[in-house]
């Protein structure tokens, strides 16, 4: 948990002590919204510096509540207005209400996060409002830059590089994009079911046409050897992109690289999961077990104490 008391003593000078508590409240709500919606993650991030944690905690909030007011605006005292969550979002800490957004926006601040960025993830959400069928895949990898690469890219930012120099920045930011482009994916052949009940088909048009199915196939849950080989299809480009974006972990500073590495390859693990499915997405959410993940943790380990 973030201690403002100690680890931003310029908050003194212009903040008193019901601001310091509220702020210290925000970042607990923050910690608890993770934890109960992204196990994964939540145990991801555990190994990340204190502060450096709640950061990163906050902004899972805060996509998480962004998330929320497009699909489940029932949970959100913003009812659905996307547009007045970003206004507000881009005010400072102390002039929020909301204690994701006063965590969030505090943290924003304290580590210079660009707002273009930020910007760029809200638009992305804002294509759920508008936009339910993607026809190639390059429309889709533009749609899962903004909502999933804008999320590494901040994560980047928090976290921090090994090297300023601007080789290093452009090459991680390159691998960064590519790591969330491939959770993104994975989220999508995870939810097929749970997105067709909203109307909406993220898989490619074209990809679907490639193994002879169209939208009415997956409408009626069909479950043949075609849909078998275009999951097997998208999860192979799945891992493609995993093996891209992985590389671009040794560019980190070290505090962070077992925690991005954890919840990439955490959240991998259910691409194995679908498969052994047997690629049923329609009716089972494909997950890991908290013992899976933990058997997970030493070849992660391992593999982070390998990078150079």
């Amino acid at each position: 948990m973030l201690n403002v008391s100690t680890r931003a003593p310029w908050l003194l000078a212009g903040s008193d002590a019901g601001q310091h508590e509220a702020l210290r409240a925000a970042f607990a709500q923050c910690d608890g919204l993770t934890r109960a919606h992204s196990k994964s993650f939540y145990l991801a991030t555990v190994f990340l510096p204190g502060q450096t944690r709640s950061a990163i905690r906050s902004f899972y909030a805060f996509c998480r509540a962004t998330d929320d007011i497009v699909d489940a605006p029932h949970r959100s005292c913003f009812r659905g207005n996307l547009a007045q969550w970003r206004i507000q979002s881009r005010r400072a800490w102390h002039e929020q209400m909301d204690p994701v957004l006063m965590a969030w926006s505090y943290s924003r601040d304290q580590f210079s996060v660009p707002t273009n960025i930020v910007e760029e993830l809200v638009d992305g959400c804002e294509m759920d409002l508008r936009v339910t069928r993607y026809e190639t895949w390059a429309m889709l990898r533009t749609y899962c830059y903004h909502v999933a690469s804008t999320v590494g890219l901040v994560s980047m930012h928090i976290i921090g590089l090994e090297s300023q120099d601007e080789a290093t920045q452009h090459l991680a930011r390159e691998r960064a994009i590519d790591l969330g482009v491939a959770l993104q994916l994975t989220n999508i052949l995870r939810d097929v079911g749970e997105d067709l009940a909203r109307g909406r088909i993220y898989i490619p048009l074209e990809d679907l046409a490639r193994f002879g199915l169209d939208e009415r196939d997956l409408a009626d849950h069909l479950l043949d050897q075609r849909f078998c080989r275009l999951m097997q299809f998208e999860i192979e480009r799945a891992h493609g992109l995993y093996e891209a974006g992985l590389r671009g972990i040794a560019l980190l500073k070290p505090s962070g690289r077992l925690a991005v590495t954890a919840a990439a390859q955490l959240y991998r693990g259910i691409l194995d999961r679908i498969q052994r499915n047997n690629y049923q997405v329609f009716t089972k959410r494909a997950s890991l077990s908290a013992g899976e993940k933990l058997v997970r943790l030493p070849a992660i380990y391992r593999q982070v104490r390998q990078m150079q």
